[in-house]
């Protein structure tokens, strides 16, 4: 591989430390891609001659069948992927595969291919995004009336629907999704042509490689083309965003399954049981989602510090940014699904989401509201009152409905029996129909607005 400078084989523990065709074998399909837009460049500027872009034109559809097939001969001698190609290419066509890598160097080789496979990772995150939403959608829209209790610090605080707090999701994910599309636009620029750091004296035609490849333009720099891995950070970032929303999301699916709450209910198809208790049925799979966020902070992480100190341009640290990077979107794209399927099987207990919705006082706001709204009472004073309200139905061991009219006239005695229309908690989502509101209506308007936008 090396020419005439190197006269021994690197040592075992040299080869073991510098392979990396184990991992970047997955970047075949983007390293022959990349490798006929590079030759059919090569053709059309008058570099190589076409019987030699023909006769690596075949060869390279023959390495493609044969990886398909999975008999291409993946050896460790050839370090990575971009030089086991060139070997058998070698062994098909003869000489003439030498004349691919004119104007090309591993450096700018490497650079296009992870930048393509980061891409690629991107347009299938986002379309699984989609789905997820998608599968939230359908679930919140049979449930939009659907009264269960909103919490603060985990603690019962307002009413609100289970339609409604499954669009907060929706949006969530509709962020998550901008920001992978965000970073699909930046990265969509191509390095090849860069070579090792310098540029090319080949009169090579960058904008056709990078039309042909689906790029938008060529990187401007040659110096930062093959420096730079920013377009994986960054995913990484949003994947690691991501991560945590699907984390809570898991997070309430299973406080959501355990009997002191009991909204919902998984089947067998995403539980698992206990090798001892026979009772028992876990949300494992909402579980490990929840883990896995550890996974791609991790890979985040590891790339960052790969990445921090490194001068222009490559550095053979680079080799790390694969594996972290493989294994982020590998988990990311797994809990992706399984979070989907988790929405699509969970079904609500309607009524005990409705039951607990009337626990802890929860009407209190609306009290406090009816107070400035009917009688014109400043809001400080309205929920002065209104907390007096709940410490005496404390004492009497019932919730603000059931407090006797006389109760509450003790506090002001202009209240009246109308106070009563406000404190269920139908009547108070009903009352919540300001934009983005928890009101029926509201989450409907909200679901049909999410509905054309994933059309």
């Amino acid at each position: 591989m090396w020419g005439g400078r190197f006269s021994q084989k690197p040592a075992e523990l040299m080869q073991a430390i510098n392979v990396s065709i184990g991992f970047d074998k997955r970047l075949a399909a983007q390293d022959l891609a990349g490798s006929r837009a590079h030759a059919a460049m090569l053709f059309s500027t008058g570099v190589v001659s076409g019987e030699d872009a023909a006769a690596i034109r075949g060869g390279l559809d023959t390495i493609a069948a044969e990886i398909e097939a999975g008999t291409f001969p993946f050896r460790d001698e050839y370090e990575d992927i971009h030089m086991n190609v060139e070997a058998r290419l070698r062994e098909l066509i003869g000489p003439a595969a030498g004349r691919l890598h004119t104007a090309r160097s591993r450096n700018d080789q490497v650079a296009l291919d992870f930048r393509m496979w980061v891409r690629d990772a991107c347009d299938r995150t986002i379309a699984q995004f989609r789905t997820l939403q998608r599968a939230l959608l359908e679930k919140a829209e049979a449930h939009a009336d659907t009264v269960m209790p909103g919490f603060t610090h985990l603690q019962p605080a307002q009413p609100v629907t289970f339609g409604h707090h499954l669009m907060a999701y929706v949006e969530m994910f509709g962020r998550d999704a901008s920001r992978f599309a965000d970073a699909r636009a930046r990265m969509n620029e191509s390095p090849l042509g860069a070579a090792a750091l310098a540029g090319s004296p080949f009169p090579i035609d960058r904008v056709q490689t990078a039309t042909a490849l689906g790029f938008d333009r060529p990187t401007a720099n040659s110096l930062d083309s093959v420096a730079d891995r920013d377009f994986a950070l960054e995913s990484l970032a949003a994947a690691s965003i991501a991560a945590t929303h699907l984390s809570r999301l898991a997070e309430e699916i299973v406080i959501w399954m355990t009997p002191q709450f009991g909204f919902i209910r998984l089947s067998d198809a995403f539980t698992t049981g206990s090798s001892i208790m026979p009772q028992k049925k876990n949300p494992d799979a909402a579980e490990l989602v929840r883990a896995k966020v550890g996974r791609l902070l991790g890979s985040f992480t590891q790339l960052s510090v790969v990445m921090k100190g490194l001068p222009l341009t490559y550095s053979k640290d680079m080799q790390e940014d694969k594996v972290p990077t493989f294994e982020a979107f590998d988990a990311l794209e797994l809990s992706l699904s399984a979070t989907a399927g988790m929405v699509l099987d969970l079904e609500p207990d309607v009524e005990r989401m409705s039951a607990a919705a009337g626990a802890g006082f929860s009407t209190a706001t609306d009290l406090a509201d009816w107070l400035v709204r009917e009688l014109g009472m400043p809001f400080r004073d309205a929920h002065h009152v209104t907390g007096s309200a709940v410490k005496r139905a404390e004492v009497l061991g019932v919730g603000l409905p059931d407090l006797p009219l006389a109760e509450l006239q003790a506090l002001d005695a202009r209240i009246t029996a109308g106070v009563y229309d406000v404190l269920t908690p139908e009547a108070s989502v009903a009352s919540r129909r300001s934009y983005g509101g928890t009101a029926p209506d509201q989450v409907r308007a909200q679901i049909e607005r999410w509905k054309e936008a994933l059309a």
